[in-house]
């Protein structure tokens, strides 16, 4: 996390400032400690004063740095809490695009679905449409087998027509060389004629 610019300004400004303060503190008691030895009333002496040295430092640095630490944590707080804010923030904003993003993807779900049902659709409109085109060219061509077999069947019969009438035609004639009579020949020809024309 970032820290706030004022409370580096105060930082910089109480170290040297405490640094100075403890070295004034500390020079009187090391000047007096140096002469006593140990073991004896200096010692205690000695001690007496590093106590009330450090206790006189402490209370100074406590009355000095109180209000600029206080400032400083207090900026400190402060910026966590626009900090906590701004991540409240941001944590909403993308709560609410997840929101819309799924329901983006609900749509498009719908959407694929329409989609599918829609080819389903046109792919059975096509296969009927198929059937029916099928269905009337397999009648067209039923048609044109029906057709081509009527005119083989009247080509079929006028050669056949044709064979019989060249068949009498060769029979009378033998019969005229044979010396049938003319009404034979005549009778003979109708009858064969007549049978022709009714098979």
């Amino acid at each position: 996390m970032k820290v706030p610019e004022n409370f580096r300004q105060r930082l910089s400004v109480m170290l040297p400032l405490a640094g100075a303060l403890l070295l004034v503190l500390i020079g009187p008691a090391a000047a007096e400690s140096g002469g006593g030895g140990h073991g004896g009333p200096g010692w205690v002496m000695n001690d007496t004063w590093r106590i009330m040295n450090f206790v006189a430092l402490a209370t100074i640095l406590f009355f000095v740095l109180k209000k600029p630490l206080a400032g400083a944590l207090q900026d400190r707080i402060t910026g966590i809490e626009d900090q906590l804010k701004d991540l409240e923030t941001r944590k909403k904003e993308a709560e609410k695009e997840l929101a819309e993003y799924n329901e983006k993807l609900s749509l498009l779900d719908k959407q694929a679905e329409k989609i599918v049902q829609d080819y389903i659709e046109q792919g059975k409109e096509a296969g009927e449409k198929i059937r029916r085109q099928a269905k009337v060219a397999a009648e067209k061509l039923e048609e044109q087998a029906r057709r081509n077999i009527e005119h083989e069947f009247e080509k079929a019969k006028d050669m056949l027509h044709r064979e019989v009438l060249e068949k009498s035609f060769a029979k009378a004639e033998e019969m005229i060389r044979s010396g049938i009579a003319a009404e034979d020949q005549e009778r003979l020809v109708d009858e064969y004629l007549n049978k022709v024309v009714t098979s």
